[in-house]
């Protein structure tokens, strides 16, 4: 007769998502229903690298009394032996994937669908996003069953934590020898939060009992509403009229950006800029001129010290960190930023003579330049800190005079021209000069790093003229983003000889 072996339970989670919550309660489920349970945990490494990895395994209680004594269980997931994975954010269920721990001839995966940007994510130069298609497909392959929807929006809308959707999601799933009504228990004996995890784990069971999820609806198109303001209601009026419907969503996404970045004026700066793209000879793709609308505007809204003060003060900003901490109305949320501008951000916000100046002054700048070697930290909660930001944030009205107002118009026009010229030879050139303006991005070292890349791809454009193939601007493009310090850029550049 084979030997009865333990249910094994891997859950996957980051923190605050109640990880720990689904492991005691899967361990009284199994204790009160007649199992010996053991649970671990195994921690992750902070900032989104890696999740904790909690491990539970059930043992028939009679089952060990027949044996003659203690199950031996083990305190840790092992490749090819786990029964059920669950998965708070679907970059897990690849990692879980990856370690093996999902098999096709034994694992049900429960995963949510939704993302949460991992740090090699968010720091890659380029975008660095994973596939989530990919993912959903390398799970579905892996798994003997899969059962995966956007658990993180259920949560949401029941006010409760992922950790309920994925404890209702494995009572559908029937894995374990309990009834929905034991499940439910289990959650009414921990005495907080009761009515809401009730509903979180209802919609887990409902949703999980419908099956998977993987082929996801298109989201909806954009819905457009009349605007209100008449200077707006003009600016949408003059892309109605100027540009081609197929770009016509892309720009229009532009000025509502520089009109919520700066005011209509500049938005309409935006559009003069894109109407002689408008006007070149195109393909018919309209490639060229959504590339160019993405970017210009992108561009035009860079991050100076003016618009991360006014992003940190906004009301908007305080009731988004208040939902992701979960805090109550009768808590004290208090929110503390660390800031370390360097000479050349304070000069950038300064009037473009005066900022010039001091850049290149010799006490003036080393003076400057003393109150500027260590980080600060301000509490934006704090009516200091957060006036602090604000009276930052309102030099926004001579943001046209500052010295990076200036700095930037100079490289966009500059930008502007090459993409003209490009588009005399060959329109798929000109949306890769387009698209080289993803090199420029970040503050401080990393925008100046970024900036060199650009520059140096822009003069090798200049160089080649109609001898440079789109493809090769592209690979130069991505050898660029590929390594910040340059290292590929360069060896690409030597290889097609336009070093």
């Amino acid at each position: 007769m084979a030997a009865t072996e333990p249910i094994k339970i891997a859950i996957l989670a980051m923190g605050g998502e109640g990880g720990g919550v689904l492991a005691d309660w899967i361990v009284e489920l199994g204790e009160r229903g007649g199992q010996i349970a053991q649970a671990t945990s195994i921690p992750g490494v902070a900032q989104r690298t890696g999740a904790t990895i909690y491990y539970v395994e059930l043992y028939p209680r009679d089952q060990a009394r027949r044996d003659g004594g203690q199950p031996v269980l083990a305190l840790m997931p092992l490749p090819g032996d786990v029964d059920v994975v669950l998965a708070s954010e679907l970059m897990e269920a690849g990692r879980a994937v990856q370690r093996g721990l999902v098999t096709p001839e034994r694992t049900i995966l429960i995963a949510s669908t939704h993302r949460v940007y991992s740090i090699a994510e968010k720091i890659a130069m380029g975008d660095g996003r994973a596939d989530p298609g990919e993912l959903l497909g390398h799970a579905k392959a892996a798994a003997r069953r899969l059962v995966c929807f956007d658990m993180a929006q259920a949560a949401q809308e029941s006010g409760s934590l992922i950790s309920a959707v994925l404890f209702g999601a494995l009572a559908a799933t029937g894995v374990l020898p309990f009834s929905r009504a034991q499940f439910e228990a289990t959650i009414e004996r921990g005495g907080v939060g009761i009515k809401p995890s009730l509903t979180a784990f209802a919609a887990g069971y409902e949703r999980a009992s419908g099956g998977s999820e993987i082929a996801r609806a298109a989201p909806p198109a954009p819905k457009m509403v009349a605007a209100r303001d008449p200077e707006v209601r003009a600016l949408l009026e003059r892309i109605t009229r100027g540009f081609p419907p197929q770009a016509a969503a892309m720009v229009t996404e532009g000025v509502r950006r520089l009109v919520d970045y700066q005011d209509p004026a500049y938005a309409n700066l935006y559009l003069d800029r894109l109407e002689p793209i408008a006007r070149l000879p195109d393909d018919g793709s309209g490639l060229m001129l959504r590339e160019t609308a993405r970017h210009l505007a992108l561009w035009m809204s860079y991050e100076d010290t003016i618009r991360v003060a006014e992003l940190k003060t906004r009301g908007t900003r305080f009731e988004r960190v208040q939902g992701e901490v979960r805090a109550g109305k009768d808590q004290i949320l208090d929110i503390s930023e660390y800031m370390h501008p360097r000479l050349e951000e304070i000069c950038d916000t300064l009037p473009a003579g005066v900022g010039r100046l001091l850049l290149k002054s010799g006490w003036p700048r080393r003076f400057v330049e003393r109150f500027t070697r260590g980080g600060r930290v301000i509490r934006t909660t704090s009516l200091r800190g957060f006036l602090t930001l604000y009276a930052i944030s309102r030099l926004k009205r001579w943001r046209r005079g500052t010295l990076r107002f200036a700095m930037e118009t100079q490289r966009i026009e500059r930008w502007l021209g090459q993409i003209e010229r490009a588009a005399a030879i060959n329109q798929r050139l000109a949306a890769e000069v387009a698209q080289c303006q993803r090199l420029v991005k970040g503050y401080s070292d990393t925008h100046a790093r970024g900036l060199h890349s650009f520059e140096t791809v822009m003069a090798a454009v200049e160089r080649a003229g109609a001898a440079l193939a789109p493809a090769t601007l592209r690979e130069l493009r991505e050898a660029a983003l590929a390594d910040e310090h340059g290292h590929q850029l360069r060896a690409t550049l030597t290889r097609h000889a336009l070093a």
